[in-house]
């Protein structure tokens, strides 16, 4: 069992930056990779940014070159660093853990608007 929590949302100003965080507890050594999803009202699901225990990357091209993923692997943490915000980025971003043999897990979600 894996829980997520999420935080860092809020609202910002366009080319402003925020820096997100998700906290993993429970089984955490069943972890090999988290990543960022968000969803706009609307909208679809997307993925954002995935990260594996290894360090290995991927983005969405829509946020490649402005955000930065990263973990720390002592405090079972991920980070979603976000430059250069623009108004489309504005949406819930949900944390997602996926622990070997088990369905993934979600945070709860924190909200991140910007606009003028």
């Amino acid at each position: 069992q894996v829980q997520l929590v999420e935080s860092g949302g809020g609202l910002v100003q366009p080319g402003g930056s925020l820096r997100l965080s998700c906290a993993a507890s429970g089984s955490i050594f069943s972890i090999y990779a988290m990543g960022w999803y968000r969803q706009a009202p609307g909208k679809q699901r997307e993925l954002v940014a995935t990260i594996t225990r290894g360090g290995s990357t991927n983005y969405a091209d829509s946020v490649k070159g402005r955000f930065t993923i990263s973990r720390d692997n002592a405090k079972n943490t991920v980070y979603l660093q976000m430059n250069s915000l623009k108004p489309e980025d504005t949406a819930v971003y949900y944390c997602n853990a996926r622990p070997v043999g088990l369905p993934p897990a979600w945070g709860q979600g924190t909200q991140v608007t910007v606009s003028s």
